[in-house]
């Protein structure tokens, strides 16, 4: 399950993927985020996934980028920290990365909640 809210006291969306996570579930949370007018232009997002298994292949990280470099168009900027602590998800996550440059795209893989929640919210990009 994916859900997020946006944490309007610290200007952050908080997302958290919990249990057994498929590809579909991940576009359609990248096409909600891409479809909400209300979050700011300029979006941070603070993902946990400690509790989750991503059932995602390297073959399936095409169509997630692809759905984000959509989502990226309507964005002045995207700041993701996500936060995960198993090998797979990680080693997933950081191909997922590495397919997803883009000068409006900031990535960063954690495996601590509070450091990562510290760089959200001090993340500024470089102009």
């Amino acid at each position: 399950m994916v859900k997020s809210y946006y944490d309007e006291s610290n200007k952050i969306m908080k997302s958290t993927f919990e249990g057994d996570i498929y590809l579909k579930e991940i576009t359609d949370y990248i096409d909600a985020t891409r479809l909400n007018t209300k979050n700011p232009r300029k979006l941070k997002i603070l993902t946990d996934s400690r509790n989750s298994n991503l059932h995602i292949h390297p073959e399936d990280l095409q169509t997630i980028v692809e759905a984000n470099n959509r989502s990226l168009e309507v964005y002045e900027y995207i700041a993701d920290a996500i936060v995960l602590d198993n090998p797979h998800d990680t080693a997933i996550s950081y191909l997922y990365g590495e397919l997803s440059k883009k000068n409006n795209y900031y990535f960063k893989l954690f495996s601590d909640y509070n450091i990562a929640e510290k760089w959200i919210k001090e993340f500024s990009p470089i102009e």
